[in-house]
C-alpha cells in the first residue's frame, strides 16, 4: 500500500493563530487531495493536507498549498462592471448589471431564436453548479450551446470512452495505479500536472521496484527521467507508436482471445488497420529505435496487469481521440480492464471538469444521457417537468465552432465563467476578435486579459468561500465546505445562476419556477435523483458521507455501497442502445452516427474495437516555419495563472515565458543562454527568453502556456493552431510550425545596467545574481526543494534573466 511514510503538508501564516479547520478538497489538479482550509478572523490564513483522506494521505502539491494566497488577493474584484458608452468597464451594482445581462438574453432569444446564447464555463467549478447550468440553460434558454474549457482539457476524455465503452467514466482509479505491474503514462507529465499522484507512484516503486514505468513523450521532462523506458517519440505521432506496438501484440499472439471473443465486436476491423505498420515503418515514423520498440513491445505485450493514463500530450496532439483509442483497444484486446490494477485510466487536467461532463454542464444530457436518444429526453422532460418539444437536441458544439458561430452573427450572447478564454484559447487573436463582436459577460474574481472584451464583469466567490461537490479524475466525488464567507459584494456561482433564473422567469409545465432548490445540497439531492439507474449512478451519496468516508467513487447505488473502485468488473459496457450516452461517431471522420447506424454494430453491452488511422499532424514545419512548437504546463503554475500568480512563492518561481530549445539548434541558430529571441508562427509572435539544454529534441521547441498578458508578448497561444480533433473538438495546441530568431546581437541585462547595480538593488552579491541567471528551467530546482525568498522583494519584479530566486 502506498503512503507509510506520515507526511502532513501545511502553509500557513502563523499556526497558532488557526482558529478552525474546515474540511475541503483542493481546488487545483484533477487528483482530488483531501484538506483542511485554515481560518482566522474570518479570513482563510492557509491550507493543510488531510492524512485521513486515500488519495493523498495529507500531501499536497505546490501549487495547491499556495492556492490560498488569491483569496486574500487586494486586487479581488469586489463590486460587477459594465461598460459604459466611451469603451470603459464602470462600477455598477448587482441590480444594474443583472438587469443588463437579463435584458440583453432576452432580446438575444427573441431576436435569434435558441442556440443564440452561449454558455462556456470552467473545470474548476462544482457539480452543483454544473447542473444548473445544464438546467436552466437547455430548458429555459433552450440552447445546446454549453460547453467549457474541458473542450480544452479533457474531451478526448470523454470521447474516447463513449467510443469505446458507450458511456464517459474512466474505468480504472488511482487504487489499480498501486496494484499494476506496469504503468505507461502517455503524454503525461506527472510531476508537473499532478505531483502527489506522483510521489503516491514513486513512494511504491522505491518499496517494491513496481511499477515498470513506461513514459512516452516528445520531451525529456522530470517524469520521463524516472522512467525505465523513454519512448521519445516525433511530435503528433501517437497514433504511428500506438500502431505498430499494437500490430506486433497480435501478430505475437499476446492477447486474450477468449475476452475478445467474449466481451468485444470489431476485432477484424482494428487489425485490418494496423497491418502497414512494421516495425520497421514505426521506428522511422516515430523516430524511436527499433531497440526501444521492441523493449515496449515486449513489456506492453506479456505484463500481467496495466495501467495506462493520458492526458494533455494525447489529448491535444493530432489525431487525439484515435490514440486514446487505440490505447483503449490495448487494453481490450490484452483482457486487462475491469481487473485490479488494470485499466485506462484517461486523466482530467482541472479538479472538477469530470464533473461538469457528469453533470451536463457540456455535450450531453446529465447523468450521462444521450441528446440523440429520444426515450432519454422524454426522461429529461418528466424529470424536470416540461415538454419535451423546448428540449434541444443533436451534437454539441464545441467553443472552436462557437467561435465561428460568432464570426457568422449568429451567437448574439456569450457567457463566460470562470476561465480565462482569451489566454488559453488557440490562436487567441482570432478568438479576441470574435468575442469583441459580440455581447460577453464575464464571470470571475479578478480582471482578467478575457475581460477586455467583457460588457458585463460578475465579481465572484473563490475556493473556501463556497459549498459543493467536485468529481476527480477517477470518479471521486469530493466535497468542499464553506470556511468563510465571500469578500463584500462577490457572490458565488451558484447563487449567480439561481438569481439569473429567476429574473429571467423561467418556469416548468405547471407553471412553477424551474429550480426549486435554494443551497448546494438540495441541488445535489436532486441531481442524485437524476443519476439514479445511469452509469454515474449516486443514490447513496450524501454530503454527510462524503465528509466521513472522504469522497466516494460512482456509481454509489446505495447507503450502504462503499462506492466503486473499477469499472467493467463484470465486463458488461454501456452499448445496448438506451443504454448508451451516445450512438458514436466515425472514428476516421468524425460524421455522427444514426441510432441505426449504431444499433447495426450489435455490441449489445460488448465493448467496441474501432480501426486507428494515422493522419499527420494538419500544421508541418515549412521553409518559412521550419520548426516544431509544442506548449505545456510548469509544476508553478495553473492554467491562465491567474491565482497562482498571486501566491508570491509561485509568481517568484516562475514569472514570465519562456522557449525551450534543444542544445544543437541553440548552436545552429548562436542563441545563448537567457537570451531574448522571437518565435513566430503564421499566427503570430512572442519574444522570450530561451532555455538551452536536452530537454527537447532537435526540431522542436517547447513554450508554456501559462502566460498571457497583453501587455507583454510572451503568450503561447499566440503561435497555437487552432485545428480540432474531429471527434471531441479538441484543439491541438501540441502541435504548430514555428521559426526562431535571434534578435539581439549580444546577452545583455535587458534594462543595459550593470550587473553591480542590479545586485545592489536586491540586496545581493554578483556572484549571487550570476548563480540566479543559471537557474535557467524548472529542472534546476528538485521537487521537493523549499525556494527562500526574501520577503522584501515579493512583491517586486526581478530583471528578465532572473526568472528563479535560491538562496544558496
Amino acid at each position: 500500500m502506498p503512503w507509510e511514510k506520515e507526511r502532513v503538508d501545511m502553509n500557513i501564516y502563523s499556526q497558532g493563530e488557526v482558529e478552525k479547520w474546515v474540511y475541503s478538497t483542493c481546488n487545483i489538479c484533477s487528483v482530488g487531495c483531501g484538506c483542511y482550509t485554515a481560518v482566522k478572523d474570518g479570513e482563510i490564513v492557509g491550507i493543510k493536507g488531510n492524512s485521513e483522506h486515500p488519495i493523498n494521505r495529507g500531501r499536497l502539491g505546490p501549487k495547491g498549498e499556495n492556492q490560498w494566497y488569491a483569496n486574500n488577493s487586494p486586487d479581488r474584484l469586489r463590486t460587477p462592471l459594465i461598460r459604459n458608452e466611451t469603451g470603459n468597464l464602470e462600477p455598477a451594482s448587482w441590480d444594474e448589471a443583472m438587469d443588463l445581462f437579463v435584458k440583453k438574453a432576452k432580446q438575444t432569444l427573441k431576436e435569434n431564436g435558441s442556440n443564440s446564447v452561449a454558455i462556456y464555463s470552467t473545470g474548476q467549478g462544482f457539480l452543483e453548479d454544473y447542473y444548473t447550468i445544464a438546467k436552466f440553460g437547455r430548458t429555459g434558454l433552450r440552447t445546446h450551446l454549453l460547453d467549457a474549457n474541458t473542450r480544452l482539457c479533457t474531451a478526448t476524455t470523454e470521447f474516447c470512452l463513449l467510443q469505446s465503452f458507450g458511456a464517459d467514466g474512466t474505468p480504472a482509479s488511482f487504487d489499480d495505479i498501486d496494484e499494476t505491474d506496469t504503468l505507461m503514462l502517455f503524454g503525461h507529465n506527472l510531476v508537473e500536472t499532478g505531483t502527489v499522484l506522483f510521489e503516491r507512484i514513486m513512494e511504491r516503486k522505491q518499496k517494491t521496484g513496481k511499477p515498470y514505468i513506461i513514459v512516452v513523450d516528445p520531451r525529456k521532462t522530470l517524469t520521463a527521467k524516472e522512467a525505465d523506458l523513454h519512448l521519445q517519440l516525433y511530435p503528433g505521432t501517437n497514433v504511428a507508436l500506438l500502431n505498430g506496438v499494437i500490430n506486433e501484440i497480435v501478430k505475437r499472439g499476446y492477447v486474450d482471445q477468449a475476452f475478445i471473443d467474449a466481451y468485444t465486436i470489431g476485432i477484424n476491423g482494428m487489425t485490418e488497420s494496423l497491418k502497414e505498420w512494421t516495425l520497421e515503418k514505426t521506428a522511422d515514423t516515430t523516430g524511436i529505435s527499433k531497440a526501444k520498440l521492441e523493449k515496449a513491445i515486449e513489456k506492453l505485450g506479456t505484463s500481467a496487469s496495466l495501467v495506462t493514463t493520458t492526458l494533455q500530450g494525447t489529448y491535444q496532439s493530432a489525431d487525439a481521440t484515435t490514440a486514446c483509442v487505440a490505447i483503449n483497444n490495448l487494453h481490450l484486446i490484452r483482457g486487462l480492464i475491469g481487473k485490479p490494477g488494470c485499466g485506462p485510466l484517461h486523466m482530467a487536467g482541472q479538479p472538477s471538469s469530470s464533473a461538469n461532463r457528469t453533470a451536463g454542464g457540456v455535450g450531453t444530457y446529465p447523468a450521462h444521457r444521450n441528446p440523440a436518444n429520444p426515450k432519454h429526453i422524454e426522461e429529461m422532460a418528466q424529470l424536470w417537468n416540461v415538454d419535451k418539444a423546448t428540449l434541444p437536441v443533436g451534437p454539441e458544439k464545441g467553443i472552436e465552432e462557437q467561435i465561428s458561430m460568432i464570426e457568422n452573427g449568429e451567437i448574439g450572447l456569450f457567457w463566460n465563467i470562470g476561465t480565462n478564454s482569451l489566454v488559453s484559447l488557440p490562436n487567441r487573436q482570432r478568438a479576441k476578435k470574435a468575442l469583441a463582436s459580440t455581447f460577453v459577460v464575464v464571470q470571475d474574481a479578478f480582471l482578467t486579459e478575457t475581460a477586455t472584451v467583457a460588457d458585463v464583469v460578475l465579481p465572484v466567490a473563490l475556493w473556501g468561500e463556497k459549498e459543493g461537490t467536485m468529481e476527480n479524475a477517477d470518479r471521486t466525488i469530493n466535497l468542499l465546505r464553506k470556511a468563510v464567507e465571500p469578500p463584500e459584494g462577490a457572490k458565488s456561482d451558484f447563487d449567480i445562476f439561481l438569481d439569473f433564473s429567476k429574473r429571467m422567469d423561467f418556469k416548468d409545465r405547471d407553471g412553477q419556477p424551474l429550480i426549486s432548490y435554494t443551497t448546494p445540497e438540495e441541488c445535489f439531492e436532486e441531481f442524485k435523483k437524476i443519476s439514479k439507474g445511469r452509469p454515474c449512478d449516486m443514490t447513496g451519496i450524501t454530503y454527510e458521507r462524503l465528509e466521513k468516508e472522504n469522497g466516494l467513487r460512482w456509481p454509489v447505488k446505495d447507503e450502504n455501497s462503499p462506492g466503486t473502485v473499477r469499472l467493467y468488473s463484470e465486463f458488461v459496457f454501456h452499448t445496448t442502445t438506451d443504454d448508451a450516452q451516445s450512438f458514436g461517431k466515425d472514428q476516421l471522420t468524425g460524421r455522427v452516427l444514426t441510432k441505426t447506424e449504431f444499433e447495426r454494430k450489435g455490441a449489445e453491452g460488448r465493448a467496441i474495437l474501432h480501426p486507428t488511422h494515422y493522419i499527420p499532424p494538419a500544421e508541418q514545419p515549412t521553409s518559412d516555419y521550419p520548426t516544431w512548437l509544442t506548449t505545456g504546463r510548469l509544476v508553478w503554475h495553473w492554467h491562465t495563472r491567474t491565482k497562482t500568480a498571486r501566491s508570491p512563492h509561485l509568481q517568484m518561481a516562475a514569472q514570465h515565458g519562456y522557449v525551450e530549445i534543444n542544445t544543437e539548434d541553440a548552436k545552429k541558430w548562436a542563441i545563448v543562454q537567457g537570451e531574448v529571441v522571437r518565435v513566430s508562427s503564421p499566427r503570430g509572435w512572442i519574444e522570450v527568453p530561451a532555455r538551452i539544454g536536452d530537454v527537447v529534441q532537435q526540431g522542436l521547441v517547447f513554450v508554456p502556456f501559462h502566460f498571457g498578458s497583453w501587455e507583454k508578448k510572451e503568450a503561447a497561444n499566440e503561435l497555437t493552431a487552432d485545428f480540432t480533433d474531429p471527434l471531441s473538438k479538441q484543439p491541438t495546441f501540441k502541435q504548430a510550425a514555428c521559426r526562431v530568431e535571434k534578435i539581439r546581437r549580444e546577452h545583455q541585462v535587458d534594462s543595459g545596467e550593470s550587473l553591480e547595480y542590479i545586485a545592489e538593488q536586491y540586496g545581493l552579491s554578483v556572484e549571487d545574481l550570476k548563480r540566479a541567471n543559471q537557474l535557467t528551467t524548472p529542472y534546476d530546482i528538485q521537487m521537493g526543494e523549499s525556494l527562500e525568498i526574501p520577503l522584501s522583494v515579493i512583491n517586486t519584479p526581478l530583471p528578465p534573466y532572473m526568472p528563479y530566486r535560491k538562496k544558496v
